[in-house]
């Protein structure tokens, strides 16, 4: 197993950024390696199970393990055959406004290496102003 640990700092209000976390319909809009969401329920909450789809109609399944909307903290596990990916993500006020982001992805070392980068520009548009808005 292998972690990697990543952050994005922008000026999008802490309040907003967890809000486009907390409701999975809003992933696609920052999140270019997701096209779309399947999920019962329209926001987060530990439990749920629904299945991610990625480029290609790839759609790969996965369990929330945890929420703490106080702490604006959440966690899931994503499965593709024996593969497992463990992601925590957080966020918090930024050090001059706005809002700083973590993710922190365990998992086997190859996947973990070739996710991250696709990661780390998610949570980078994840406190940004998006196209539109």
């Amino acid at each position: 197993m292998s972690r990697v640990t990543l952050h994005a700092t922008g000026p999008v209000p802490p309040a907003e950024a967890w809000e486009r976390y907390a409701e999975p319909a809003r992933w696609p809009t920052w999140a270019p390696q997701i096209t779309g969401v399947q999920v019962p329920v329209p926001r987060l909450a530990a439990g749920v199970e629904g299945r991610v789809r990625g480029p290609l109609g790839v759609t790969l399944p996965f369990v929330v393990e945890s929420v703490d909307e106080a702490a604006r903290q959440w966690a899931w596990t994503v499965t593709a055959g024996p593969v497992r990916l463990h992601l925590v993500h957080w966020v918090a006020d930024g050090p001059d406004g706005g809002s700083t982001t973590g993710l922190r992805i365990d998992g086997p070392l190859p996947v973990v290496a070739a996710y991250a980068p696709l990661a780390h520009l998610a949570i980078g548009r994840l406190v940004r102003p998006l196209d539109g808005s």
